[in-house]
This record gives C-alpha cells, structure tokens and sequence, in this order.
C-alpha cells in the first residue's frame, strides 16, 4: 500500500458509518469494521455470502429492486431497510449508494438508525394509546351531556307544572324563577355541547361571527348567583374587537371557565376583580381575562398548567379540567393562548384567534 493512501484507508476503518464496496453480482468486496460489529458476523463470514442473505425476509424484495436500480447506474439515498445480526437481532439501516458501472461497483455507506425506529415505533404506540383514549374520552362526555339531559328536562317540566301564583313569598317566587332558568341554562349547554361534539366527530367545527358581549352575557346570565354571591366586579371592554370567528359553544366554555375559575381562586382577604376585555394587535384579534387572584408560581406550572386533571391550588371543587378545556377549545381552532401569572397578584390569559 502507498503510504499516502494511509489516510484515507484510517478514515474507512475507523468511520462509525458502515461503509462498504460492493459489487453488481451481490456480494460484499470491502467493508469497515462498523458492518461487522452492526451485524455481529467476521469479514470473512460477511464475504462469503450474498449479501441479500443478511437482509430481513420482508425487506427482501425492495432491497432487490433497489440493487437493480443501481445496476442501471441510478444513485439512491436515504433507502432505509433491515439486516439480520448473527443473533437474530433486527438493525436498522439508512443507506447512500453511489454505483460506478465502469467497475461493476457500489460504493455505500449506512447509519444505523436502529434507536430512530425504536423511538418512532414507541411514539406511534403512544400516540395511538391517547388516540384511542380520546376516543374513549370523547364517548364518555357525549353518553354524559346527552343523559343529563332528561334529568334536566324532567326538572322544567317540575316547573312548568307549579302555579307559583299560589306562592304567597315573592322572595320564594323569585328563587323558584332563578332556579327554573338555570335549568333552562343548563339545558341550552348540554345541547350546545351536543351539538359541538356531534361536529367534532364529523371531522370538523363550525365556526361563525360570534359576539363576545352576547356570548358573555349568556355565560354571566347562567353564573348570577356565583357572581352575586362572591360579590365579584366585573369589567369589560369590547370595543375594540367586539367579534371574532370562533366556535359559539367552545367561546361560551372559555368564558365560563375563565370567569369560575376566577371567582373560585380569589384570594380570601379580597373581593374577585375580573377585567375582560379586547384587542387587536398586528392584525390579530386578541381576548383578555385578568383577575387579582390566587395567581401561579409560574416557574413550578409552567408547562402543566393546561393539563388534563392537573391542580394546582388547595381546593374542594377543583377538577383540573377548566383549563385544559380552554386550551383545547382555542388551539382546536388554531388560535393560541398564553399566562402571566404571580403568586397572590392574579393571572392574566391571553387568547389570541387565528387570523
């Protein structure tokens, strides 16, 4: 050997890639070390056979239309396909193969790509586990709103059967209306919802002009007694933006639960003191709701404060169900959403809608 051929001959010994010669007739004519120890077997093993023997049995024949590609002098990148180690252990292999027809030679060289199909199989398995969990979620609250339903039906039909004119306690009147049109409240959300998920099963969501002060109102008008009795103030300001293309039922959810979620985390030595209002800032419509709250240690939550069943305050009617509900109705429809947060200062989302 000449000695300037020294190094290049270091360089093909020493690559981690699997570098190898072949010839047209199927047979290895010179590997580096790395196609040994890829597959487990000698260089003298690895000679004595054709190489199609080491292939895997079903990536046989497209590896054989590969080689007959080449043969016509055609490159090939990136062809992926799997070898056989002498343990019987499948290797992955990405191969780039350039053929020389002068000399009935290709010249090639693999990366084992082994832990990429590894770690690719893992995430479809779990992506195909949450997918059937989804599905499994979704049943479950369409089988829940659509039962609710005639528990809240039977209830007004209760009171359309009453005379309240017999009722001698206005107090007591004014209570059974209260009462009578939150179970109307009630029953314009579950067919809402009913409907929003009958949509998103068909593939897709419907989206209108919407009004945030009506749909707002709705909200507001079917929590009166929360907001009433927490004595919260609420602040708002729509004229900037006073209608946004979104989903009816989803923004009903989002102000629902953002105003709740406000009201239930107050800080106990103050009263609730809710701003929600609208923007439009480089051509996006933007939503924002700020209270003086509990607020988050942004540090600790970031990244599962919108986790499904995730909490993150001591209380006894928290779910951790609002806010993922909130951010799955706004990316669901390609808008984003981000947090300010301090602890005991309040919180401060804000919705940014798809353009």
């Amino acid at each position: 050997m000449k000695a300037d051929n020294l190094p290049y001959e270091r360089f093909f010994e020493l690559s981690p890639d699997l570098l190898c010669i072949a010839g047209y007739d199927g047979f290895f004519k010179k590997i580096n070390p790395a196609v040994s120890k890829a597959l487990c077997y000698t260089t003298d093993e690895l000679y004595a056979r054709s190489i199609n023997d080491f292939v895997y049995d079903e990536d046989k024949e497209i590896t054989a239309k590969a080689r007959f590609e080449l043969t016509k002098s055609k490159p090939l990148f990136n062809f992926e396909n799997r070898y056989v180690t002498k343990h019987g252990e499948i290797v992955w292999l990405s191969w780039s193969s350039l053929p020389v027809a002068s000399e009935q030679l290709v010249f090639a060289i693999a990366k084992n790509i082994t832990h990429k199909k590894r770690m690719e199989a893992e995430r479809n398995s779990l992506l195909s586990n949450l997918t059937m969990v989804n599905k499994e979620l979704r049943q479950l609250t369409y089988s829940t709103t659509h039962d609710l339903r005639s528990p809240v039906n039977n209830l007004l039909s209760l009171f359309n059967l009453l005379d309240t004119s017999k009722i001698r306690d206005q107090e007591t009147v004014e209570i059974m209306e209260f009462l009578q049109l939150s179970g109307e409240n009630l029953k314009h959300a579950l067919n809402s919802s009913l409907d929003l998920l009958s949509e998103k099963n068909k593939g897709h969501c419907p989206v209108e002009d919407v009004s945030l002060q009506e749909c707002l109102n709705t909200v507001l008008q079917s929590i009166r007694s929360l907001i009433q009795i927490s004595k919260a103030t609420l602040r708002t300001d729509f004229s900037e933006v006073d209608k946004i293309k979104f989903n009816k039922a989803s923004l009903e959810s989002v102000f629902l639960n953002l105003v709740t979620n406000s009201i239930k985390y107050a800080r106990p030595e103050c009263l609730p003191d809710i701003s929600i209002y609208s923007e439009r800032v480089n051509g996006i419509n933007r939503l924002i709701v700020s209270d003086n709250g509990l607020g988050f240690d942004m540090e600790k939550v970031q990244g599962e404060i919108f986790g499904l069943n995730r909490k993150f305050h001591d209380h006894t009617d928290s779910k951790g169900i609002g806010l993922y509900l909130v951010y799955n109705h706004v990316t669901g429809l390609g808008g984003k959403i981000i947090v300010e947060s301090k602890v005991n200062e309040g919180t401060k989302f804000t919705i940014s809608f798809k353009a």
